[in-house]
Parts: C-alpha cells; sequence; structure tokens
C-alpha cells in the first residue's frame, strides 16, 4: 500500500510517497481502507521536528490522526464492528487500567495518547474506537470531525457554554478555531473571533461568527472586545499572550478553556486578576469517543456541516502541509488516498 511518510523533519518537502505492506488485522484491531484523513498542527510540529513524540529514529513515520473509510477486516475478538461498515475513528489512545480510564473521562487518562497511521491507503486501527457512520454523514466530512470539532466541542462543554453566552474565539480561522465559532452557534452562543485577515472572517461570518475582528495584535483586540462586552467564556488554541488577553475580557466568573500553543508554550498571566475576578483556567486535551459520536449525530441531523477549505490526493500531502504552514486556510484540509 502507499503512505504519505514523514522520511525528514523538516517541513513539508520532508514528506515522500512510499510503499508499505498492508497489515494484518490483530487481537481487536480492525482494517480500514482509508476515504478521507485530515491533517492537524499536531502533525505538522512533527513533521518540523517540534514534537517530543517523534525523531529521526522513528522515520519513516506516518501520521495522520483524524481518518474515515470502510471497515476491509476485523482480527480476533471484535464485535460491533464488521467488513463494509463505514467508520469514523476516534484518535485517543487510553491505557484502560488507570484511575481515570476506569472513573472517566477517558482522555484524563495516564497515559494518554493520539493515534498516528491514517496518512496511507489503509489504516490498521484498534476496533472499539470505531464510530459508526450514518449513510448521509461523507468521509470528507467525517474525517474533518476527530480532532478539531472534537477538540472544540469538549472545551465549550468544559466552558459550559450554552444559549445567550458570548464565546471568544482568538486565531477563528484554523481548525480548532472555526469549529468553535460553527458549535457555539448549534449550542445557541454568540462569538467573537479573531483574524489577520478580512477575508477570512467574512467566510466564518458565513458559517456564523458574530463579532469579526481584523487583528493579532492583543492590545488592539483587547480594546475591540471592550466595546462590544465582557465574554463569558474563552476558547484559547494559542496560548503565548493569548492566555492573559483571553483573561483580560473575560467577565467575573468567566471561563478559559487552552488546549494548544500556536502561539507560543508558555504565558504569563496576572494572578490577581485571576482570583480576585473568580476567573477559571481550564486545561482541556481532545475530547471523548462520546463527544464524537453526539456530533456525528448533530452532522446527520443538519445542525451544522465541518467546515473543508481543500481535499488532496494521497500524493500531494505535501502540497497540503505547505498550505497549513502558509495559513491560507480557513477550516480543514483533507487527504484523500
Amino acid at each position: 500500500m502507499r503512505v504519505a511518510a514523514f522520511t525528514d523533519l523538516t517541513g513539508p518537502d520532508g514528506v515522500s510517497i512510499i510503499d508499505q505492506p498492508t497489515p494484518e488485522s490483530g487481537h481487536g484491531e480492525a482494517l480500514v481502507d482509508v476515504e478521507a484523513c485530515a491533517i492537524n498542527r499536531h502533525d505538522l510540529w512533527i513533521l518540523e521536528g517540534d514534537s517530543a513524540m517523534i525523531d529521526t529514529d522513528d522515520l519513516p513515520f506516518v501520521s495522520g490522526l483524524d481518518v474515515a473509510g470502510v471497515v476491509r477486516d476485523v482480527g480476533e475478538d471484535v464485535a460491533g464492528v464488521d467488513p463494509g461498515d463505514r467508520v469514523v475513528l476516534c484518535p485517543n489512545e487510553t491505557c484502560g487500567t488507570c484511575r481515570y480510564c476506569r472513573e472517566g473521562p477517558e482522555n484524563l487518562c495516564e497515559n494518554f495518547s493520539l493515534y498516528h497511521g491514517g496518512l496511507a491507503e489503509t489504516a490498521r486501527v484498534r476496533a472499539d474506537r470505531l464510530v459508526a457512520l450514518p449513510d448521509d454523514v461523507g468521509m470528507v466530512e467525517a474525517a474533518a470531525l476527530p480532532t478539531a470539532y472534537m477538540t472544540a466541542y469538549h472545551m465549550l462543554r468544559r466552558v459550559e457554554a450554552g444559549p445567550g453566552d458570548l464565546v471568544f474565539v482568538p486565531g477563528a480561522t484554523g481548525g480548532v478555531g472555526v469549529a468553535g465559532v460553527q458549535l457555539a452557534a448549534v449550542l445557541g452562543a454568540q462569538s467573537v473571533g479573531t483574524s489577520s485577515s478580512q477575508t477570512k472572517l467574512d467566510r466564518l461570518e458565513s458559517l456564523g461568527l458574530d463579532h469579526a475582528i481584523v487583528g493579532t495584535d492583543p492590545d488592539d483586540i483587547r480594546a475591540a472586545i471592550a466595546d462590544i462586552e465582557p465574554v463569558d467564556s474563552v476558547l484559547n488554541h494559542l496560548g503565548g499572550a493569548y492566555t492573559q488577553l483571553g483573561l483580560d475580557v473575560l467577565r467575573r466568573n468567566g471561563r478559559m478553556a487552552v488546549c494548544g500553543r500556536t502561539a507560543s508554550g508558555t504565558s504569563e498571566i496576572d494572578v490577581p486578576d485571576l482570583f480576585l475576578g473568580h476567573k477559571r483556567l481550564i486545561g482541556s486535551t481532545m475530547g471523548t469517543q462520546g463527544d464524537l459520536e453526539t456530533l456525528v449525530d448533530l452532522v446527520d441531523d443538519g445542525a451544522f456541516t465541518p467546515e473543508i477549505d481543500r481535499t488532496y490526493p494521497l500524493s500531494e500531502t505535501d502540497a497540503a502541509f505547505t498550505a497549513m504552514q502558509d495559513r491560507e486556510s480557513v477550516g480543514k484540509l483533507l487527504i484523500t488516498p
């Protein structure tokens, strides 16, 4: 089978299309013929050599978390999944034995990790992590859900977003940002989003963004939000200076969930403002398989459609990562082997 392997950790030019043996399904596993696989900044960090998970000793490395396709084969002791099933993978990998796996939710697992291997014609996966797809949910739309939309949905749950709330989404035109805006609208909340591009924000307004702010400077954004009103919650996938910005624009007793470090892995915050304002700063990683099942149902019901910027064949995986690196896209980029 063909795979888009990382053969150098040098950025998009480190992607090579190579042949590897088609895997066999083992105990509790399934083989999925991949019809679509989304790429994420997580993959790009690995490709750029900016991940502690992978180094040159692991090359060639096949990334790709968000797999949708058709089950080809199942191994021993697999129940509820059969060849021919249309499925999407929840990429959470958990130990199943720690306190947090026993008590839940699963993304608190002490040994939490993520699946890799979707940038291929066939993927070997844990069968119990497969979610069935209704006939009306397309493969490309399904593959967009697991990382970006599951992460944003879990963050919205963590900040208790609901009808009438105002949610601030800095960097709103990336994968998690777009998902946050769309899902806030599904929950009945309004949103404030930022981007350096008015064109991108115009597109996002068509997806439900209520207040658009052009710019990336925290001081300018802070002033613009002051002209609206304090926000109830913040979805912060950027980190860096945007953490203090998020605290600044929160109302008293407001909540901010942080899931990423695109701007920086460190933040300085005003501690007195945090405790005097009764504000809550919450870490959030991915979501749960139950979250993904909910999202599939919402798409099937027509509550929202995942925003897809562009799809690429497997042979152009390097071009997809170049587009991500250049921040050209609004919404998800997907590979269709």
